[in-house]
């Protein structure tokens, strides 16, 4: 069989490990919090139409968002998660011989996802301090540069570009460079410093919003996030999306828990998840681990060479988290009963991670 050598050369996406017995999962930046009574039944009354297929373009969805945003409904697209829409747009931009521009480290799937366009990164380190550098970013736009991805907060460090730096950036970019603005988890963000895509709708005729349903709405099990943009754009996406991605239950979920009630009690669980993210890193640093700004549901662990040796520590303490040797490990914040194990296992690792990374 011939296969692209690229794509022959690609390692698949791997979830992370199950978590043992009585063991926590903090490698997926899950929601902690079990579904809300009300959106789980509204994914139970589905269960009758699963002979049907759902509305293709999930228009009701659809109209809620464009009215919570203030604008049309084809400048909202939805899709099975935000990386399933990453995956549209840039297939719809960029192909072989183009460039895509993002921050590294950043979001894993990036570069699978422009392999699989036939594009090449181009990967820009992140700074000293765990942020992009988006100077750097607009240094590196030539002529065959297709797509600039901005991640704020960035998975897997954490940090958050400001807005005053993507003002900065976008005036930089050519308007024929398609920016994307992943935004997964912009719930999370207290800093009112940090870009926000909603007070940028309708600036840049090149700019596309990205955020998802999956990580402060607790619907990682369904995949449904949503982008908002100019319609040219959008209606190139959509050109390229699997039809029927986003199901009825998906949908269902996601307008559930868009109703005043269960929005404010999701959003309360948020506050949760951002305080408990707080105490952690704070704890961590009185612990002597130079852990950046943590504005998703996550924090970083600089761990570099010694990231195998520390994540297998956590496993066999009952702790999953996401390791990326030679960097470091992303922890989810997740169940308060977690926090006291991993602090008890860091504390004691700390001295030896200090002695080949000093802060």
């Amino acid at each position: 069989m011939r296969l692209r050598p690229e794509i022959a050369a690609l390692p698949p996406y791997r979830q992370g490990r199950p978590a043992p017995a009585e063991g926590y999962k903090l490698s997926s930046n899950e929601n902690p919090f079990p579904p809300l009574p009300g959106v789980a039944a509204a994914v139970a009354a589905t269960a009758n139409e699963i002979n049907r297929y759902p509305d293709a373009t999930a228009l009701v969805l659809r109209e809620k968002l464009a009215e919570r945003f203030g604008v049309s409904v084809d400048e909202v697209i939805v899709g099975a998660g935000s990386v399933s829409l990453l995956a549209q747009f840039i297939a719809a931009v960029a192909g072989p011989g183009d460039e895509v521009v993002y921050s590294w480290r950043s979001f894993e799937a990036y570069p699978g996802l422009v392999t699989v366009s036939g594009a090449t990164s181009v990967q820009l380190p992140n700074r000293g301090d765990h942020r992009h550098d988006l100077n750097a970013m607009a240094d590196a736009i030539t002529k065959r540069t297709r797509v600039a991805i901005v991640c704020s907060p960035n998975n897997p460090t954490g940090t958050i570009v400001t807005a005053a730096e993507f003002e900065s950036f976008m005036s930089r970019v050519p308007d024929d460079v398609l920016v994307l603005l992943d935004e997964a988890y912009i719930e999370f963000v207290r800093d009112e410093a940090s870009v926000d895509g909603r007070t940028l709708i309708g600036r840049y005729p090149n700019l596309v919003i990205l955020r998802t349903f999956s990580k402060a709405y607790g619907l990682a099990g369904l995949r449904v996030g949503y982008a908002i943009g100019p319609v040219p754009i959008l209606d190139a996406a959509r050109s390229t999306a699997i039809p029927l991605s986003v199901t009825a239950a998906s949908a269902a979920a996601a307008l559930a828990s868009l109703e005043p009630a269960a929005e404010a009690e999701l959003l309360a669980r948020v506050e949760t998840i951002a305080g408990r993210r707080e105490a952690l890193r704070n704890a961590l640093l009185e612990q002597g681990w130079p852990v950046p700004e943590a504005h998703g549901n996550f924090v970083w662990l600089p761990t570099g060479e010694s990231t195998t040796e520390v994540a297998e520590r956590l496993f066999d303490a009952g702790l999953v988290t996401r390791a990326f040797p030679p960097e470091g490990i992303r922890i989810s914040v997740g169940e308060p009963e977690s926090v006291d194990t991993l602090l008890r296992i860091l504390g004691e690792l700390v001295p030896a991670s200090q002695e080949r990374h000093p802060a």
